[in-house]
Parts: C-alpha cells; sequence; structure tokens
C-alpha cells in the first residue's frame, strides 16, 4: 500500500481528498502546513507527496526545496488557477506535476498511480530485459534504468521520474525526432491531460540539471514548432 502525504492549509480539500485516495486503497497522511509536513518527512518519507503551494509557516516551494535536498519521490504541485508563474518555478525546482484547483479528484489519483507506476519502473520494482531496463550510453551519457542512476561526464546527475523518463525516451534513439506528444505519453499516462508548456518546462529543468555538472551541454536539441531530439555527442 503506497503512502501519500497530502500537505494544505484547506481542511476541506485533506478531509475530501484523503477520503477518495483511502477508498482507492492509499494510505494517506495529512498535514495543514509545510513545517508540520516537513518534520514528519524527517522520520519517514511518503512514497508520494501532494503540496500546496500556498501554506502557513512554511510554503510548498520552501518544502520542495528541502525534500530535493534528500529524495526524489514524487511531488505533485497544487495550485490556484492565476499561479502560472508558481507552476513554472515549482517544475523547474523539481516538482514531479502540478494540478490547477479547483480540480477533479478522479484526475488527481490518475496522475498519482502514474508517477506510482514510473517510480516502481525506474527504482527496479518491476524489473524485465526490456528497452526501458537496459543500460544505456550514449556518448557521454550513461543512464542505468533499475537504478534511477544518471551520469555526464563521470558525474552524477540527480534527475526526477519525469525528467528520467523523457531523457531515455530521447536518448533511446539519437537523432531521431520526438514530438511533444510523444513524449506527453511517454511522461504521463494517457488518462491526463498537459499541454505542451508542462513539457516544455521539464525540458528546460533537464537541461539546467545537466548544464550544472558540464556547461557546455547541448545533446538535447530543440526543433521549434515539432519537438525535441537528442544529439549524440
Amino acid at each position: 500500500m503506497s503512502k501519500i502525504a497530502l500537505v494544505d492549509d484547506d481542511r476541506n480539500i485533506l478531509t475530501s481528498v484523503s477520503m477518495t485516495l483511502e477508498a482507492e486503497g492509499f494510505e494517506v497522511e495529512t498535514y495543514n502546513d509545510g513545517q508540520q509536513a516537513f518534520d514528519a518527512f524527517n522520520k519517514k518519507l511518503p512514497d508520494m507527496a501532494v503540496l500546496d503551494i500556498k501554506m502557513p509557516r512554511m510554503d510548498g516551494m520552501d518544502l520542495l526545496q528541502r525534500l530535493r535536498q534528500k529524495t526524489s519521490i514524487p511531488v505533485i504541485f497544487l495550485t490556484s488557477k492565476d499561479d502560472e508563474i508558481d507552476e513554472v518555478l515549482g517544475l523547474r525546482m523539481g516538482a514531479d506535476d502540478y494540478v490547477k484547483k479547483p480540480f477533479s479528484q478522479r484526475l488527481l489519483v490518475e496522475r498519482i498511480r502514474a508517477l506510482l507506476r514510473r517510480q516502481d519502473a525506474v527504482s527496479g520494482e518491476i524489473v524485465g530485459d526490456t528497452e526501458e531496463t537496459k543500460v544505456i550510453e550514449r556518448g557521454e551519457l550513461r543512464m542505468d534504468p533499475l537504478r534511477h542512476a544518471v551520469t555526464w561526464k563521470g558525474k552524477d546527475v540527480a534527475l526526477t521520474v519525469t525528467e528520467f523518463l523523457l531523457l531515455q525516451a530521447l536518448a533511446q534513439r539519437p537523432g531521431f525526432v520526438k514530438s511533444r506528444d510523444q513524449l506527453m505519453d511517454v511522461a504521463y499516462d494517457d488518462q491526463v491531460y498537459v499541454d505542451d508548456r508542462t513539457i516544455d518546462s521539464h525540458i528546460k529543468r533537464l537541461r539546467k540539471k545537466l548544464r550544472m555538472v558540464d556547461a557546455e551541454f547541448s545533446a538535447i536539441e530543440t526543433l521549434y514548432g515539432i519537438g525535441y531530439r537528442y544529439n549524440e555527442e
């Protein structure tokens, strides 16, 4: 049974969403603010966290930043419809996805399930001799899906589940273009709608992380109006 941490200062959301998730078979822990959640996470991490952005004591951004210093567990942000800047910033900081308030609880459940499946796949709990589990070596890039490990020029690169899957999809076929729609299929469940901006934000964050270990990194090429491709270096 996967444990989901739900962090929001709106008690109505905590109550209704936790009831829905428990009915779907999840174990749920609820927290009223970021500091309360962070204190609990220091004792034991959940399998996934769903965070509101605007909260007292410690907001979702601060909590995410502290989480990413110690773990790559999937994180979904809950945002208001006017929080476009916060959404993009959150994705760049390491959130895996965001859901706008007011939201469909069914949609949230589907996104949680999709991210947990990917977490299982890259952590090796789903094992099989497939293209998705083979070690990939492309020039200076090395990816080990079963260990969720990535190195560039021998240096470790810490990626979230979504970032890993996008880079894997591009690196599996160097020189071939992947459209945004194809990348959405890789990163998100078919029942979950996301727009182009979400994929673009993930790619920007992926490039930024790789440039932190190599300022000259340029293997992921943008083809404007078409998509992205990986150029082996």
